[in-house]
């Protein structure tokens, strides 16, 4: 059985002829113990379909299954809060300046754990401080005496701390510079193997993206388009937009052909969108049932799914 699912998710902001689609009708699944890699442009919905997940923003519409069990409607209950985390993109705008390190991880325990997980906090402070790779002398520091690496490992540390089964990664490693990333990349996937935690990875590096992920979901203007494992998506996209996505991932390889997609025209005004396919003004392969006919996610193979009318 799936650790979460997601169906037929959407979130709009704004009212009337103001109203803007971020998330429009999204299913996606995940597995224990796997990683799911989200990607797109910047705009595309993908941190706001995160934040929908841990309770952070309210669905408009949809279903979130987790464990088997409609969490839609009661994602701010502590039971489910202390199963799901996030870590965010900025550590020093989502670590409170004002707390020591040993504060910062008390919180969630004090929150969201089991009375018996509450006793033995100190201890399971020191034993998750430990697993990202800090000493204790880390637990009398605040954040402004952290580098940025040593910031993230200590959010991941508060995001480990209730025990969750998801952890939601948004843009975990963006501001940190190569060698500190590759750090952080080893350290969850280190964490996933000791803790069988499931974690949904939201990142426009698409590099980063294929060291850690097991699938890809590539998502535009609210839709995920194409989800694919990772080696087979990265090898040979089907969808127009993630073939153009990928073009612009370098490569140490001089056989493979590095031919830059540039993508025409302009994303639509998500308050317009047209008829039929939203990327049909971009698309190189666009034909007559993208104008009139919404394409959905069809299966393309066993473990592929493509909305695209000319690939299925």
């Amino acid at each position: 059985m799936s650790l979460l699912e997601v169906r037929e998710l959407h979130k709009s902001f704004g009212r009337g002829a103001d109203e803007i689609p971020a998330v429009r009708g999204v299913d996606l699944e995940l597995a224990p113990g796997e990683t799911l890699g989200l990607v797109g442009e910047s705009g595309c919905g993908k941190t706001t379909l995160g934040r929908m997940i841990v309770g952070l923003s309210a669905p408009t519409s949809g279903q979130i299954l987790f464990g088997g069990e409609d969490v839609a409607g009661r994602l701010h209950e502590p039971r489910y809060r202390s199963r799901v985390q996030m870590v965010f993109q900025h550590p020093q705008s989502s670590l409170n300046p004002r707390f020591r390190v040993s504060t910062t991880l008390s919180e969630p325990a004090r929150l969201l754990a089991s009375e018996s997980a509450g006793a033995s906090s100190s201890e399971s402070i020191r034993e998750t401080l430990r697993l990202v790779g800090l000493g204790e002398e880390y637990l009398s520091r605040r954040s402004g005496q952290l580098s940025g690496g040593q910031q993230q490992r200590v959010a991941i540390a508060r995001a480990l701390m209730s025990a969750p089964d998801l952890i939601v990664l948004d843009e975990p490693t963006s501001s940190l510079d190569q060698s500190i990333r590759s750090r952080i990349i080893s350290l969850l996937k280190d964490i996933q193997k000791s803790n069988s935690v499931s974690y949904l990875f939201i990142s426009h590096d698409l590099s980063t993206v294929r060291r850690i992920a097991h699938r890809v979901a590539v998502m535009y203007l609210g839709r995920i388009v194409e989800i694919s494992e990772t080696n087979q998506l990265f090898d040979d996209p089907k969808h127009p937009y993630t073939k153009a996505l990928l073009s612009a991932v370098p490569t140490l390889d001089p056989k493979k052909d590095t031919e830059r997609i540039i993508l025409e025209g302009e994303t639509p005004n998500p308050t317009q969108l047209p008829t039929g396919c939203s990327f049909q003004d971009r698309c190189s392969l666009v034909h007559e049932a993208c104008r009139t006919q919404s394409p959905s996610l069809a299966n393309l193979g066993s473990s592929r799914q493509v909305e695209c009318f000319a690939v299925q």
